[in-house]
């Protein structure tokens, strides 16, 4: 896997930027976008996907229509940051799905997550359930979203 984005041209970016904005374009609609034959779109496709530019697709989906009202910003500390419990603490996260991401940071916490919940009533339930089991979590301080300005997984993309 590359590390540095300066191998790609602008047909990659757009390309990358195309994918951003409407994921479920097909082979031939993207040359059509690009203006391009749909072989050599396929081949730089394939690269991209290869060299793990693009790491996956998947539908967006409304978090609200599933009845999902809730969003909230976790901060979580240790008591004690040896021995296996970050590392234990790091893999049980991976299979929370109502832990949408969890960020390791510096400042008076020790990771910063970002969990979705029904409601007040599900999240109170799934903090005393799930989060205060997790290895080594000492503290948790949690701040519920009163309404989304922005939310958007589309990277900046680097002009050419």
């Amino acid at each position: 896997m590359k590390n540095s984005y300066s191998d790609l041209d602008e047909v990659d970016i757009h390309i990358l930027q195309l994918l951003q904005e409407e994921g479920r374009l097909s082979n031939a609609r993207l040359a059509e976008r690009l203006k391009l034959s749909e072989t050599p779109v396929w081949r730089r496709l394939r690269r991209l996907e290869e060299d793990g530019y693009i790491t996956g697709y998947q539908a967006l989906i409304d978090r609200k229509k599933l009845g999902i009202g809730l969003v909230a910003f976790v901060r979580v500390t240790f008591a004690n940051h040896s021995g296996e419990q970050p590392h234990q603490f790091e893999e049980a996260i991976q299979a929370i799905p109502e832990i949408l991401s969890c960020h390791n940071v510096t400042g008076e916490s020790d990771y910063l997550l970002q969990v979705v919940a029904r409601d007040i009533e599900s999240y109170g339930d799934f903090v005393s359930t799930v989060l205060r089991k997790l290895p080594g979590v000492a503290e948790i301080h949690s701040s519920l979203s009163m309404r989304e300005i922005k939310a958007s997984n589309r990277l900046p993309l680097p002009k050419r």
